[in-house]
């Protein structure tokens, strides 16, 4: 299985501190793909961090890879492993459907 975030749509504070641009919440979703090309995904938003400014990063240097462990520390390890779940229960119910939909008459 192969985990994705999608972390690229952020809201800022204008100004804070001194700083322009303050990061604090992360719209985020991510997604799952297996070995068979069955995929998931969830999303949300979730809040960061602001009081301590001291370890800035100007929102022109904020990568995808930093602000994908942003998002994880803030969900924390237990939410991070709970969206996975989901996502792995997303794909088994599309392999192996314990309901399927069907239209009288065709």
């Amino acid at each position: 299985m192969t985990y994705t975030w999608n972390n690229k749509t952020v809201d800022v504070y204008p100004s804070l501190e001194g700083h322009s641009n303050v990061v604090f919440n992360v719209n985020w979703r991510l997604a799952g793909t297996n070995d068979s090309d069955n995929t998931g995904s969830v999303y949300g938003t979730q809040l960061l961090e602001t009081s301590d400014l001291s370890n800035f990063t100007a929102f022109a240097d904020i990568t995808e890879e930093q602000i994908n462990e942003w998002t994880e520390a803030a969900l924390g390890e237990k939410k991070v492993a709970e969206l996975k779940a989901n996502i792995d229960a997303q794909i088994e119910q599309q392999i192996n459907p314990t309901a399927v939909t069907k239209t009288i008459g065709e």
